[in-house]
């Protein structure tokens, strides 16, 4: 009974419930609860994107206590009935032996989070199938849903989709930062080297390996997550695909205009084909860069640290700055530019699909240790802040 679509179940949730192929009983409709803490209390509460941690995991991507933003205790204290944990790789070369090393971390990522779930202290369990989240909920334990983010640990082989999917994956994103054999990201990539970016497109969307990635992932029944990707490929895809399609954590482009959001097209498609965008509490998406005075303190703050006045959102390329300090000054600096954001500025982002395409294909996706996190939720303990928020 594999995964295969997903519907919002009320604006009180944090993301997706997915529906499975066999039927599962519906929630019996109740009487409202009187207080946002008892309708957080009652809700399926999902996180649909978060990053996993590893020990090389950079501390400036944790919480202020040095640990995960979806550590087991914050996940129980926030009430948070499950997340899904990506297991991502970043961009790199094309060679076999780049690729080779990003299927390794890929795997990396799958141990870690198998070995969180099997310590019984930590109270979490795998989810492979709906009716395992509504049973976490029962049983007052944490799900996790097995993601996946970047093509580039698929090593070209489209027969490695099965293993993942075999090993618990059920989400499934092809791309992050830069273009691989599988489709076009909204990010292309900046080589330091020669101080350019790749070009805006390198396949016009998906590749003919891409086309057969979307179709395997319906056979199997997976979930098809267009965040990262470029238009044309999210396009594409949404046309492509015989299930709904979700994004697991993408903002609103006609808010903050951003390569990395989602363009109303986009949306709309999105929506017609049953499908649910997940807003994400990243200041760097979510803050509307429109105002020319605006613009132009982003642009001296990114010329100050030695990075190109171009860019697909404000902290790009902070990577490339070499010492350390430097780059933690560049992300604080850009930081008290642009604000951090806030639960409200991520509510607008949600307010503006909900209007478009209606409630059902609105929910939330973190991405936390990997970015996200506004003020008053900045990790999983904060999630019945969002709740009261929506109320």
């Amino acid at each position: 009974m594999p995964f295969l679509a997903s519907r919002a179940l009320g604006a009180s949730l944090l993301a997706t419930v997915f529906t499975a192929c066999t039927p599962i009983a519906p929630i019996e409709a109740q009487t409202p609860p009187e207080s946002a803490e008892a309708i957080h209390r009652q809700s399926i509460v999902i996180d649909a994107h978060a990053d996993i941690v590893l020990p090389e995991t950079p501390i400036s991507y944790l919480g202020n206590d040095g640990l995960s933003q979806v550590a087991p205790q914050k996940l129980k204290e926030g009430g948070v009935t499950a997340v899904v944990m990506a297991v991502a790789v970043g961009p790199g070369e094309r060679t076999e032996k780049a690729k080779a090393e990003a299927g390794a971390l890929a795997h990396a990522k799958l141990l870690a989070v198998r070995g969180l779930a099997e310590d019984p202290k930590n109270n979490l369990s795998i989810a492979t199938t709906s009716q395992d989240v509504f049973s976490a909920k029962r049983d007052g334990t944490t799900a996790v849903v097995l993601g996946f983010q970047n093509a580039r640990a698929l090593q070209g082989e489209l027969d490695a989709i099965d293993t993942f999917y075999a090993e618990g994956v059920r989400v499934f994103g092809l791309t992050h930062l830069g273009h691989n054999d599988f489709a076009d990201s909204s990010r292309p990539l900046y080589d330091g080297v020669s101080k350019t970016y790749e070009p805006e497109e390198e396949h016009g969307g998906l590749s003919t390996l891409g086309v057969a990635a979307i179709e395997r992932l319906n056979q199997l029944g997976a979930i098809i997550d267009v965040s990262q990707m470029s238009k044309s490929a999210t396009l594409q895809t949404l046309r492509l695909s015989k299930a709904p399609v979700i994004a697991s954590h993408s903002n609103v482009k006609a808010l903050s205009n951003v390569t990395r959001n989602l363009s109303d097209a986009e949306i709309d498609l999105i929506g017609k084909k049953g499908g649910v965008i997940h807003v994400s509490p990243f200041g760097g998406y979510l803050v509307d860069l429109s105002h020319k005075t605006l613009r132009a303190s982003v642009r001296n703050v990114r010329l100050k640290a030695g990075l190109p006045e171009k860019y697909s959102y404000p902290y790009e390329l902070y990577w490339e700055i070499e010492d350390p300090k430097r780059q933690r000054l560049f992300v604080a600096e850009m930081r008290q530019t642009i604000g951090k954001g806030t639960v409200d500025d991520m509510l607008d982002h949600l307010d503006y699909i909900v209007k478009r395409i209606g409630i059902d294909h609105v929910g939330i996706g973190s991405d936390f240790n990997h970015g996200g996190g506004v003020e008053s939720f900045d990790d999983a303990s904060e999630a019945p802040n969002v709740t009261a928020a929506l109320v």
